[in-house]
């Protein structure tokens, strides 16, 4: 990854990685919340900008865990996904008071989730030819990538899918990521599929036919598609069509929220240093991410 690229950054995913695998209260802070979670997102943060050195970058947050435009379409949305208490609540915050003290342009929002404000700033992006890299390891961000030279980027792992690498790996084009979901439904986001409908199937399906919209105007040629069940596979999508339209909205990123107008305004700014220094020891750790946070400058 080049210095000129535009990183996006998926904070969640990484936030619960450190929160879940860390041991527990290796650090904490005078109110006596652990703050393992932020020492991981930091140290992650930190090594993204040694390493590769990027000048533009954003970092989403998902602050609508209950509030979120999607709760109004269907109240079940993520609902088998416990709210944080009030350690991680503390955590989350903690976390994009980091980015900010390091320089970095952060986003929240009450009605929309990251993948959204990663969405919305990726068709901002897309307006220059420099490639953009999503970092994280959520399979729904792939519908994002329209252009080849964008990646989705697995950081932990250090590997990185573009386009046509998403194919290889989920059987469908990034295009066809929503309509996949829409079929075999989302279960990390309580989003149902259809009944009877498998991975198989639906990456059958839409190989045939190239979207659920030519599908239905099609339905008659379903039982002909070579996949398990083609002769009543018709029967149980229009049974589905209205539950496939709303996981189609569900499963579908918004790309147009107003949060810049140009992806200049993503440019890192100097690093807080004496404010980073006292936040680390607010959290009760050693000067050591301060003094890499200082090289930095």
């Amino acid at each position: 990854m080049t210095a000129s690229a535009v990183c996006l950054i998926d904070a969640s995913i990484y936030i619960f990685r450190y929160y879940f695998s860390l041991p527990e209260r290796r650090f904490s802070e005078p109110e006596a919340y652990g703050t393992d979670a932020v020492y991981g997102f930091t140290g992650f943060v930190l090594q993204l900008l040694e390493r590769h050195r990027p000048q533009r970058l954003a970092v989403c947050f998902d602050e609508s865990l209950e509030t979120g435009f999607r709760h109004q379409l269907y109240p079940l949305y993520k609902s088998s996904r416990a709210l944080p208490d009030a350690a991680l609540a503390f955590q989350l915050k903690a976390c994009a008071q980091v980015t900010q003290l390091l320089g970095l342009a952060t986003f929240a929002s009450q009605r929309y989730e990251a993948d959204d404000l990663i969405g919305s700033l990726y068709a901002s992006c897309c307006a220059e030819p420099a490639p953009i890299a999503i970092l994280s390891r959520d399979k729904d961000l792939a519908q994002l990538l329209t252009r080849e030279q964008d990646c989705l980027w697995d950081f932990s792992a250090d590997v990185r899918y573009q386009h046509d690498d998403i194919k290889a790996k989920y059987g469908v084009a990034p295009g066809q990521i929503v309509d996949y979901l829409a079929l075999v439904g989302d279960a990390g986001d309580d989003i149902p599929g259809v009944p009877g409908v498998g991975a198989k199937t639906a990456i059958g399906l839409l190989r045939y036919f190239g979207s659920i919209s030519a599908l239905f105007q099609r339905l008659d040629e379903v039982a002909h598609v070579p996949v398990r069940g083609a002769r009543t596979l018709a029967a149980k999508l229009l049974a589905a069509r209205e539950q496939i339209q709303l996981a189609q909205q569900l499963a579908t990123i918004i790309c147009d929220i107003p949060l810049l107008q140009k992806p200049a305004q993503l440019q890192r700014a100097p690093v807080d240093i004496a404010a980073f220094t006292e936040f680390s020891r607010a959290m009760g750790w050693t000067d050591a991410l301060a003094k890499r946070a200082r090289k930095l400058t």
